[in-house]
């Protein structure tokens, strides 16, 4: 596994992290046993992958708790980034007097005293201008040692803009795969600014496995896709398996044009099993070449710049 830089946080993180929003969570995806999810973490930790991306509103709080559990004894080996914003109950509050209880609240869960990084999860947009006190709430628990950085986790390069502009923040996690590539504009900012980019819907909900077609139904939060969506998707997938090399899947093509970019410090794919852990992670084996990877921008200017998918 190789590893980078989360920006100036003095961090280290693996290319390719545990995004853990299916640990435990039969709401939002489909169900998985408390021991299977344990055994996914050790065996992630075992491959050198140790940062954990979470939030207190993942299976109703079951994320961050199965999480701690797998981590006891071996806190020491992780890395550990969590949210503030949408809580267990599945409520959406963003009321800055609730950050403290919030955070005190996932390190009982987590089972630590500390986070090595807390986002705003998805906030309104005027908490990104600095025009609320939200970072300066997050500034104090940084002084007091429970959060050693602090962000917020987006979906555009405008948010990305008017958080690197307006606040302290030193990481951000934005929504960037083949599919959604608007973000990039704002990556030279984030790097000049040295914030850590975490990259989150690397696969576009699993569509890039290329497991799925036109036809398929979904009966979790991937529902949301109209059918003119899914034929939108359906149409891609045949264009960007021309690019595949022998041996190489769409998921590791999906995750290796991400890393392509230097301003990214990980990526954060789901882990429903042991094969999907170990595909994800064999990413970071190898390379995408610069030809393809202008193939691959290419690709997402003609098609999906004009028309864009939803996510």
């Amino acid at each position: 596994m190789n590893y980078r830089q989360l920006g100036s946080t003095g961090i280290k993180v693996p290319e390719v992290g545990f995004g853990a929003w299916q640990l435990g969570n039969a709401r939002d995806w489909e169900g998985m046993e408390d021991n299977h999810a344990i055994k996914l973490v050790h065996e992630a930790l075992d491959q050198g992958c140790n940062f954990f991306d979470t939030a207190p509103n993942y299976g109703g709080g079951n994320s961050e708790s199965l999480l701690g559990e797998a981590l006891i004894g071996r806190r020491s080996e992780a890395v550990i980034n969590s949210k503030f914003g949408h809580h267990p109950d599945n409520t959406l509050n963003f009321d800055s007097q609730k950050i403290r209880s919030s955070v005190e609240n996932s390190l009982r869960r987590l089972k630590t005293d500390y986070l090595d990084s807390i986002l705003l999860h998805n906030p309104p947009f005027e908490i990104l201008t600095g025009s609320t006190n939200h970072f300066e709430v997050l500034e104090s628990l940084k002084q007091e040692g429970k959060i050693r950085a602090y962000g917020a986790s987006v979906d555009t390069a405008r948010e990305m803009d008017e958080l690197i502009r307006n606040t302290g923040s030193q990481v951000i996690e934005v929504m960037f795969n083949i599919f959604h590539q608007e973000p990039r504009k704002a990556f030279k900012k984030a790097a000049e600014k040295k914030v850590g980019l975490i990259v989150k819907v690397p696969l576009d909900s699993g569509w890039l496995s290329g497991k799925y077609d036109e036809n398929s139904i979904f009966t979790d939060i991937r529902s949301r896709w109209g059918r003119e969506q899914l034929m939108k998707r359906a149409e891609l997938l045949p264009v960007l398996r021309e690019l595949l090399e022998p041996g190489e899947s769409l998921v590791q093509l999906a995750l290796r044009y991400i890393l392509y970019y230097q301003e990214v410090s990980a990526v954060i794919p789901g882990n429903k099993n042991l094969e999907q852990l170990i595909e994800n992670l064999s990413a970071s084996d190898t390379s995408i070449s610069i030809e393809k990877a202008e193939k691959i921008k290419e690709i997402w200017e003609q098609k999906l710049q004009a028309d864009p998918l939803g996510w």
